[in-house]
């Protein structure tokens, strides 16, 4: 594997719109149309979760699974799913696989602005959500396309539970703890240490090129009232 150049922004703290785009999300529902191969792909999902009696984890931009496959190792008594929209990076998934027995996993292939959407429709309320290492679009004319910046952020937030997100940024992961503030939510930011288990390549690639790595973690709100755009739709 290849070293990883450290992020690069022209940012020197928190986006300065970070409020305004925050609230104006909060205040206004999400009217994208949802993809029907995304709701065929949520609907095959939600079978299983029908029939599970147990908490769910939901790995968010699992990347080739491997995340997921430790999550499921590490939560046996947990029914966890992994959603990536890229078919190539979960093909890949049996070179990550684990075989533990009590393992409950689905890796399922959706664009997670539906498919959260779809989750929150169905009445999920999540025990563990994880997001490791998205792309973080660290350019501040891309602040939208950060997913605290997007305005699907007011469905994560409702689909409650612990969050816990990891970066290599750490603004990213400030931008989030200031977002969750505005809904009367606090959230830690740690350091990881540098010889901690990585859990995904890009964890492993970042630790090869001697990157300082972060975790958020902040237990959700359970009562999502202050979410008009929630109960708009």
């Amino acid at each position: 594997m290849t070293e990883s150049k450290p992020v690069t922004t022209n940012q020197h703290g928190n986006h300065d719109d970070l409020v305004s785009v925050v609230m104006r999300h909060l205040r206004s529902p999400f009217q994208k149309p949802i993809q029907a191969h995304n709701r065929e792909a949520f609907e095959q999902v939600q079978e299983e979760v029908k029939q599970w009696q147990g908490p769910v984890i939901l790995d968010s931009c699992c990347g080739v699974g491997e995340s997921t496959a430790w999550l499921a190792q590490e939560y046996p008594d947990a029914l966890v799913i992994g959603v990536d929209k890229s078919a190539h990076r979960l093909s890949r998934h049996a070179h990550y696989q684990t075989a533990t027995a009590g393992q409950r996993y689905l890796l399922v292939r959706a664009d997670l602005q539906d498919f959260w959407r779809l989750a929150l429709e169905a009445d999920w309320q999540l025990y563990k959500h994880f997001i490791l290492y998205p792309n973080p679009w660290p350019k501040a004319a891309h602040f939208g396309r950060r997913w605290h910046g997007s305005p699907v952020w007011p469905h994560v937030l409702a689909l409650g539970g612990e969050l816990v997100m990891r970066s290599n940024w750490p603004i990213y992961l400030t931008e989030v703890a200031s977002s969750l503030v505005l809904v009367n939510c606090a959230a830690t930011i740690e350091p990881l240490l540098l010889l901690h288990e990585p859990i995904t390549p890009f964890e492993r690639k970042y630790q090869r090129s001697k990157q300082q790595l972060w975790q958020l973690r902040a237990q959700l709100p359970d009562d999502v009232r202050y979410l008009p755009a929630i109960e708009a739709e």
